[in-house]
């Protein structure tokens, strides 16, 4: 258990966390005028469990936790933690820029039931590598779940923390995890080198995980997976018995799902609309994205449609098709 802020710096004692496996980065599910719609968040959280996702991330940066109001933040965990019942470890996205903020939501997301934190690095104002550390070293000392570090500093502003800022927090027993978002897989690598099994880490790109996962990472949590559940639990398991050809099978499958982002097929698009459109091109909860995320065209949802008939991934499980 993690000591509260304030107990001297290194008593706190992390207790080891399981965590592994193929954890989506959930959609936070709006209504067409932009109201949190808590029935399709229960229903697409259940579809998710049910494809056999090992864990879910709520209100992180699939989830539009920058649209989130305080409350909003707080009712999303809430029902994340409600309609998961238990079934699957939730991590809840509590980081704010503010220190403060990120204690005050940290605690309350525990108070709610969620397993864990996870915490991007501070946002917009750009802090130094040792001020990010102190932020992450206060939140996870005060913390009574264990703390996950969101090192995606592409989406934060925020210098990247590397593999012995982080082994430094997990020693201090301030943090427990990792997502580590970014193209390249080094990083993987590096922590697993600098830390022992006790910490957990996670790839959260949609770039290379399979060669994440074969490198050494624990799992993968990215908002790709809420489209790809049943081939990214494929490939995970086909890592974890060795077998490369059967692991490459289902990073063939989840390959188009990538391109359509970093290809553009459909013009310049963000993901968090494609997978909904996806979801919704299947007759699966999908929900809206707030504005300014504008959704996808008429025409763009009709190439979408051939894309994924072409390919034969209309459905999940192409054998349901």
């Amino acid at each position: 258990m993690q000591v509260p802020l304030g107990e001297e710096e290194g008593d706190a004692v992390v207790d080891d966390v399981e965590w592994a496996g193929i954890y989506p980065a959930v959609l936070t599910m709006f209504t067409a005028d932009g109201s949190l719609d808590e029935d399709t968040m229960e229903a697409h959280i259940d579809r998710l469990i049910g494809a056999g996702a090992h864990g879910l991330v709520v209100a992180g940066t699939s989830g539009e936790f920058i649209s989130l109001d305080d409350a909003e933040r707080r009712r999303v965990i809430e029902v994340s933690v409600r309609a998961t019942r238990g079934r699957v470890p939730l991590i809840a996205g509590t980081g704010f820029a503010s220190t403060r903020a990120t204690i005050d939501l940290t605690l309350e997301a525990a108070d709610l039931g969620a397993d864990g934190a996870i915490v991007i690095l501070p946002y917009y104002l750009k802090p130094t590598v040792s001020e990010s550390v102190e932020h992450l070293r206060r939140v996870g000392k005060a913390s009574p779940i264990p703390v996950m570090v969101y090192n995606n500093p592409a989406n934060s502003g925020a210098a990247p923390l590397d593999a012995t800022d982080l082994s430094q927090l997990y020693q201090e027993g301030a943090v427990s995890a990792v997502k580590s978002t970014f193209p390249t897989v080094h990083q993987v690598h590096e922590a697993r080198l600098e830390t022992d099994a006790g910490f957990r880490v996670f790839y959260g790109s949609f770039m290379a995980p399979l060669e994440a996962l074969a490198g050494g990472a624990h799992g993968w949590v990215s908002g790709i997976l809420n489209v790809v559940t049943r081939d990214a639990v494929e490939l995970y398991e086909a890592i974890a018995a060795s077998d490369l050809e059967r692991a490459r099978a289902a990073w063939r499958r989840i390959l188009p799902f990538k391109y359509l982002y970093t290809r553009q097929p459909l013009g310049p698009v963000g993901d968090l609309v494609v997978y909904r459109a996806i979801l919704r091109l299947r007759g699966q909860p999908a929900g809206y994205s707030r504005a300014p995320l504008l959704e996808l065209g008429g025409a763009q949802i009709a190439e979408l449609q051939r894309i994924l008939e072409a390919d034969g991934l209309l459905a999940e499980d192409p054998s349901a098709a």
